[in-house]
């Protein structure tokens, strides 16, 4: 009944940029914090981005000035634009949900930068 689905990944090379969307479904999304993860392979799925509900952001260090998330409560999406990418931020990239006290997972879409 909840779905996230993401899209927008894809092959990049390192300076470059990426946008990912997160559609969301069977939620309030208005009232909704919204996040990203990531996990590389071999590794724990990691904190990316968090976004509230009136668009308080909090990012991880490791993409602090490079990624920005941003919402459309119009569209029911959440946005991770990704810049000046680098090798270490190939992924599987997760969108979250936080609704009502809950946390929901999309099925990830991969980014890989190629140095």
């Amino acid at each position: 009944q909840v779905q996230l689905v993401e899209s927008g990944g894809g092959l990049v090379q390192a300076g470059g940029s990426l946008r990912l969307s997160c559609a969301a479904s069977g939620i309030i999304f208005s009232d909704s914090p919204m996040g990203w993860y990531r996990q590389a392979p071999g590794k724990e799925r990691e904190f990316v981005a968090r976004i509230a509900v009136l668009s308080t952001t909090n990012y991880a260090d490791s993409v602090k000035g490079r990624f920005t998330i941003s919402r459309d409560n119009t569209k029911n999406t959440v946005y991770l634009q990704m810049n000046s990418l680098k090798p270490e931020d190939t992924a599987v990239y997760y969108c979250r949900s936080y609704y009502n006290g809950r946390g929901y997972w999309g099925q990830g879409t991969q980014v890989t930068v190629s140095s």
